[in-house]
């Protein structure tokens, strides 16, 4: 008997030379099936909330059809008021965003970097960061009176400590023998904290930009209910008021509609900046 020529290829390398299906191709496998799975849920949800406006088992004053709702969002839609209510709620929560993003940033680099100030403010940042937005509202009012400075005060209070916290934990985070062999081929400050410490920080800063970014937001709706500032909020506010169930709650719909647009967008973020790192490419490939 004899073995394989050398233009032969054994049986083993044959078996396992067949096509494999590429990282990307399993990744857009997964997606689809999430996605499959997602709209299964939203369609559940809808055909049961159908089912118990039907049975009347909730006065249906209060709890609309799920036929009823879709049609007044349609109608709502169609109307310049929901377009700019609507303007004026994303203009509002991407400012307040935008502003507690850079002044943590900033504010966290620089604590962090500073031993003295970091062991200065702890007690500080523990006694102000578990303190609600909303109980800061009569405070918001007072200062700024019935405006948009006044909601964004409160929109910018909860995310700023949401990315402060994360940035405070980045900069810590940076490995000594790293920052230590920087220094020893002469890298100065800005240079160290652009190699070694900003690298560093960047994902737990991208982590608190995503919880930042859902809490603004719910916290822009809430400004607006309570302070009647115009807004998704105060249109909820007024068919509240009108007893209009099919228009608040197409409304809601919408604020849920908000927060997945912001969950996804916030996820591409993350993905865009974040693709050198090792959890982004094993998720990319898993």
């Amino acid at each position: 008997m004899t073995g394989p020529g050398r233009g032969d290829v054994a049986p083993a390398a044959r078996a396992g030379a067949g096509p494999r299906p590429a990282p990307a191709r399993r990744a857009r496998r997964r997606s689809g099936r999430s996605t499959l799975l997602g709209a299964l849920g939203v369609l559940g949800f809808a055909a049961t909330w159908e089912v118990v406006a039907l049975t009347e088992v909730v006065d249906p004053r209060f709890l609309p059809r799920v036929t009823t709702v879709a049609a007044r969002l349609v109608t709502e839609l169609g109307t310049p008021r929901f377009w700019e209510a609507l303007g004026d709620t994303v203009v509002t929560w991407a400012i307040g965003l935008g502003l507690a993003v850079v002044a943590a940033v900033v504010a966290g680099t620089v604590v962090g970097l500073v031993p003295f100030l970091r062991r200065a403010t702890h007690t500080t940042v523990e006694f102000l960061r578990p303190i609600p937005s909303v109980a800061i509202i009569p405070l918001a009012v007072l200062l700024a009176g019935l405006s948009r400075e006044a909601a964004l005060v409160i929109v910018v209070y909860a995310p700023f400590w949401q990315v402060f916290v994360q940035v405070l934990y980045g900069v810590g985070d940076v490995d000594t023998v790293a920052d230590d062999t920087a220094r020893s081929f002469g890298l100065g400050r800005w240079q160290r904290l652009r190699h070694v410490v900003l690298p560093t920080a960047l994902p737990y800063v991208i982590t608190g930009f995503r919880l930042a970014a859902s809490i603004a937001l719910v916290l822009t709706i809430t400004a607006e209910l309570v302070i009647g500032n115009p807004g998704i909020g105060r249109q909820i506010d007024v068919y509240r008021s009108n007893a209009d169930a099919p228009g608040l709650y197409a409304l809601v719909l919408v604020t849920g509609g908000l927060g997945l647009l912001v969950n996804l967008a916030t996820r591409l973020v993350e993905r865009r900046v974040l693709h050198w790192h090792p959890s982004v490419r094993k998720e990319g490939v898993a």
